[in-house]
């Protein structure tokens, strides 16, 4: 039983290389929009109790699928490394699956802020993510999160065995999925 961890900052690829890496391996994917979205149509927007409601149904969905028979999981997350709540978070989730006896690995996605915009606004993320479709505020969001919060890490920063980095710029989803693959033996 494998967990995909696939992080890197807004609009970088990491559900279309999530679907991909499903696609081509059987493997489930929950991108992190799918309890946000829910959240955001049941409060109207992101307050503090629309994110409680986050963190009550993704920890539901963990419990639930660790527990599972299920060959392989894929979690998108964009991860803030400047916060220990952050590291805290992943921390915690992969020592869920791994008392599981679930393999874990982490895939951090980087690309260069004008892919990142140009991505923004394309036809699948849009279709995923009815948050975003606001293009001009999901854009700015993109842009001044990145002042706040750094989202990839540094070389070194993260120490997990199966670990593997690609900068995706110039890649299509699925050759990054072939790569991940290809990487970790899947």
């Amino acid at each position: 039983m494998k967990l995909v961890i696939i992080t890197g900052p807004q609009a970088v690829g990491k559900m279309s290389v999530g679907m991909a890496l499903a696609e081509k391996t059987g493997m489930r994917l929950f991108h992190n929009h799918m309890t946000i979205e829910l959240a955001k149509d049941i409060y109207g927007d992101m307050t503090g109790d629309a994110w409680k409601l986050v963190s009550k149904l993704r920890a539901d969905v963990f419990d639930s699928v660790c527990n599972s028979k299920m060959s392989g999981f894929v979690f998108t997350y964009v991860w803030a490394f400047n916060t220990e709540e952050d590291h805290n978070y992943i921390n915690n989730l992969m020592k869920k699956f791994e008392e599981k006896n679930w393999e874990v690995y982490i895939v951090e996605l980087e690309a260069d802020v004008e892919t990142r915009k140009a991505r923004n606004k394309t036809e699948l993320r849009l279709k995923h993510k009815p948050s975003k479709r606001d293009v001009e505020w999901s854009e700015n969001d993109l842009v001044t999160t990145m002042e706040k919060y750094r989202l990839n890490s540094e070389e070194g920063e993260i120490t997990h065995p199966n670990y593997l980095r690609i900068n995706n710029s110039e890649l299509s989803e699925k050759e990054v999925a072939d790569m991940m693959i290809e990487y970790f033996k899947f």
